[in-house]
């Protein structure tokens, strides 16, 4: 807690809360046909990819630094750059993510706040890009 500011760790219920979300996110992940495109990304048993995401949020959400202790620097960004990741597979994984943050039965605007910073995080992650959506203009065109 910083000051009287909670965390978000400890607004989603701290452990119990960060486990509970990271489940129901795969739990998405496994039963929506409009997810297929991220499925297919990650291996057919999710144990591990849940495990590494509950570690890399617990301490990303401001509660123990659990993934840096056991495997360093997440290096997020270039640890995902082997994986296709384009639009399609932020928004899917979005879906996901947002499915995963409304289970938990949140206040309102604390629930805004995470889908926003879920966004932001899954947006940056993109390392593929749709040359209709992101035009580059030719020079002196």
């Amino acid at each position: 807690m910083t000051g009287n500011n909670p965390t978000a760790y400890e607004r989603l219920g701290g452990d119990a809360g960060v486990r509970a979300l990271v489940e129901r996110f795969y739990d998405e992940m496994d039963r929506l046909p409009e997810a297929r495109g991220i499925r297919d990304l990650h291996a057919p048993d999710l144990a591990e990819a849940r495990e590494k995401l509950y570690l890399f949020l617990s301490g990303w959400l401001g509660g123990p630094p659990l993934y840096i202790e056991k495997y360093g620097h997440p290096r997020l960004r270039a640890r995902h750059l082997p994986f296709p990741i384009g639009e399609a597979e932020r928004d899917q994984w979005m879906l996901c993510m947002t499915r995963a943050i409304d289970s938990l039965g949140l206040e309102p605007g604390f629930r805004d706040q995470l889908v926003a910073t879920f966004f932001q995080m899954a947006d940056h992650m993109r390392n593929r890009f749709d040359p209709k959506s992101h035009p580059f203009p030719l020079a002196g065109g």
